[in-house]
């Protein structure tokens, strides 16, 4: 068991304490449980972290467990056999332990230093912050190579010094730098938070399901265990995040109404008066501002919806121009889904319903489909995602909620990359 403990490091739990109070029977036994726990769960327990989480989540029984690895006097096999066994983890741990072995940084990755960069200017830094500029998606790698601060680059770091509250002036100053600047420690706490992320999740998913990583604002389509869709989507802003929920997709409808939520009604709506609602194709019913099917709908002309408790579902969006957007953390909590008619068609479809769809999309009015089996979505939040040579990379943390999870694990305060998004429409 000691030797398991420690060897925890390959799962990013080296600064998690487990440890006994003596050797008695009980306190190992303890210890042992904890360990368990933590591999085969997580160290933190999401629900107690966050206000909502509803993702399914493993739940073996351990005791059962320790009892058996004993009599079969594997301990450490068993240990290993709890924490998730797919390849990402694999990759994040490895890399973890990469960043472990490393020196310390005793310097800036990017130095602050020197004058600002100015548009035009050649620097020795650029290639760096062009590398940065790549992995949060504000350029290509193609368009990280020189050391001259150009066009493109300058486009990039405007868009990027908005999206975080600065002037979009495109100089790069000591602020800028803040941002792109990421330590070893910032980078090992982030994949260790990851790694806690997928302990929390099912050894073995539905084959068939649908995946929002909303620190991405991705969506990912599951068939038959194989990813045969990825589209962006848009989801809540910081101070209406989008909940970690898991909750089917069991119908979709056409041309929906939208009942706007008295939150959004009485902030947003109810004093712009009747011409505003005129124009928005929207009424008064039963003391709620119902908006009427059409392309002016915040729905769009698609609905999927969501079995939940928290009026939380996909749809179709009028502000196109969103998907656009490296920062998509911009609605009220619901997803808008890039090109949702085309997902929704693909949808219908896989699951035999599609002169069902068409027929309702035909006809105008708010029509439902069922669909004939449910299909599983799961809200998740992955702050590391993978490049194309399958290295980790750190994205930002929109809504800040890598830091309770990297204090349960036992790392200080690291660097936030978070945007300040703001809703541009009323729409949910």
């Amino acid at each position: 068991m000691r030797k398991a403990l420690e060897a925890r490091a390959v799962h990013g739990l080296d600064k998690v304490d487990f440890g006994a109070t003596s050797n008695a029977d009980a306190d190992l036994t303890g210890q042992a449980m904890r360990y368990a726990a933590a591999l085969a769960r997580g160290a933190a327990d999401p629900t107690k972290l966050y206000d909502v989480y509803t993702v399914p989540r493993p739940s073996p029984d351990l005791k059962a467990g320790l009892a058996n690895a004993l009599r079969a006097g594997d301990l450490t096999g068993w240990f290993a056999s709890l924490a998730p066994q797919d390849a990402n983890y694999k990759k994040l741990s490895d890399a973890y332990l990469r960043l472990l072995r490393a020196p310390a940084q005793s310097v800036a990755e990017i130095p602050v230093m020197g004058e600002a960069i100015k548009p035009g200017a050649v620097d020795p830094r650029i290639p760096a912050i062009a590398r940065e500029l790549a992995i949060l998606d504000y350029v290509t790698p193609e368009d990280a190579q020189g050391d001259r601060y150009t066009p493109k680059l300058i486009t990039a770091v405007r868009q990027m010094q908005a999206d975080y509250g600065m002037k979009p002036d495109g100089i790069i100053g000591s602020e800028a730098l803040a941002i792109l600047n990421m330590s070893d420690v910032d980078r090992s706490r982030a994949i260790a938070v990851s790694m806690e992320r997928l302990r929390w999740l099912e050894r073995t998913p539905p084959a068939t399901r649908i995946d929002v990583n909303l620190a991405a604002a991705r969506l990912t389509y599951w068939r038959d265990g194989k990813i045969v869709d990825s589209r962006k989507v848009i989801v809540g802003e910081p101070d209406t995040e989008t909940p970690q929920l898991g909750s089917p997709i069991f119908r979709l409808v056409a041309n929906p109404t939208w009942t706007v939520p008295r939150s959004i009604q009485e902030k947003e709506i109810v004093n712009k008066g009747s011409g505003y609602l005129k124009a928005n194709n929207m009424v008064w019913k039963d003391g709620w501002i119902v908006q009427q099917p059409g392309p002016k709908n915040s729905l769009g002309l698609v609905k999927f919806d969501m079995q939940n408790d928290h009026a939380i579902y996909l749809h179709d969006t009028p502000a196109k121009p969103l998907f656009a957007m490296v920062q998509r953390q911009r609605s009220h909590g619901c997803v808008r889904v890039e090109d949702a008619l085309g997902f929704a068609e693909m949808l219908a479809k896989d699951e035999g319903v599609l002169d069902e769809w068409h027929t309702a999309r035909a006809s105008g009015r708010e029509t439902f489909v069922k669909l004939p089996g449910q299909i599983p979505v799961r809200m998740l939040y992955q702050t590391v995602l993978f490049d194309g040579a399958d290295e980790p990379i750190v994205r930002n943390d929109p809504y800040g909620w890598d830091d309770r999870i990297g204090a349960a694990l036992g790392f200080k305060a690291g660097k936030a990359l978070r945007v300040q998004s703001g809703a541009v429409d009323v729409g949910p």
